[in-house]
Formats: structure tokens, sequence, C-alpha cells
């Protein structure tokens, strides 16, 4: 059977407000290799069923949460080099031109 788009997005609000009411106080998490405790960094906690949670070092109390299918969807696209970033201009972007 087939989901109709209401029932798609009534599955996944319940699937994010789910993620977001669980308790990850004892959370471990975990960063690149090589990165000090001092350092900006991303940090990543696993969660059940597949679900991970995300954080900057910096800021950890904001933490966002990503469904199996999410983080799944953002690792494939990163590996594919979706979110690589252009090489910034320099002299604040200003052309030397």
């Amino acid at each position: 059977m087939t989901e109709t788009p209401d029932e798609i997005k009534a599955r996944k609000e319940r699937e994010r407000d789910e993620l977001y009411a669980l308790d990850i106080s004892g959370a471990e998490w975990h960063s690149a290799p090589g990165t000090e405790e001092h350092e900006e960094r991303v940090e990543i906690a696993y969660l059940p069923e597949g679900a991970v949670a995300m954080r900057s070092s910096l800021d950890p109390g904001t933490v966002l949460r990503y469904t199996e299918a999410e983080w799944r969807a953002f690792v494939l696209g990163a590996r594919d080099g979706e979110f690589d970033l252009e090489p910034a201009p320099h002299n604040g972007g200003v052309s030397a031109e």
C-alpha cells in the first residue's frame, strides 16, 4: 500500500517527535580522530534504530537529530561531493581585478 503525501508527512512528524523525545544524556559522543578537546569540531552520537545526533563542541547544548534515512542520505551526499564548499575569494570576497 502506498502512503499519501499527508500520511508521509504525518509519519515523518511522528518519527521526528519520537527522535527528539529520546533521552540522550548518556550518549557517547564521537569526533574525528586527531582532534583535541579544546578544538572546535563536530561530534556525533549513535542513537537507537540507526538514528544519529550531531552537535558542535562549542555548543554542546544544541543537538540536531537525524533518522537513519536522513543520516544515510546526508552521508551519501557528502561522499558524492554534494556539500563541497567552493573556494572563497581572497581579499574578503573582493575580486583582485
